[in-house]
């Protein structure tokens, strides 16, 4: 079963930036669609951003433009830069293949607030 670690959510105000980084256990980056998920309470997890094998990215209309989705093959981590961020970004963010197969993981969570 494949691991995936994410880190570096947190506080950050309204127009700020943050990393997050996925740390898969094993190399999958090759063989699997990756994607970034968020869920807010209340709310269903959703696909926000995802990335094909051959590095092509896609995003959902409300973090196009704001949110970059990229890998790095030798030390299998998954990034999502995301700036300019807003009060609705906040949420649990994870990271899996996009459909999905590994176990969710514990996620870190964002939270967008003045």
């Amino acid at each position: 079963q494949v691991q995936l670690v994410v880190s570096g959510g947190g506080l950050v105000q309204p127009g700020g930036s943050l990393r997050l980084s996925c740390a898969a256990s094993e190399r999958i980056f090759c063989f699997y669609v990756m994607g970034w998920y968020r869920q807010s309470p209340g709310k269903q997890r959703e696909l926000v951003a995802w990335i094909s094998r051959f590095g092509d990215s896609n995003y959902v209309e409300s973090v196009g433009g704001r949110f970059t989705i990229s890998k790095n093959f030798d030390e299998n981590i998954l990034n999502l830069q995301m700036n300019s961020l807003k009060p609705d970004d906040t949420a649990a963010y994870h990271c899996n293949s996009d459909p999905v197969v590994w176990d969710w993981g514990q996620g870190t969570q964002v939270t967008v607030s003045s």
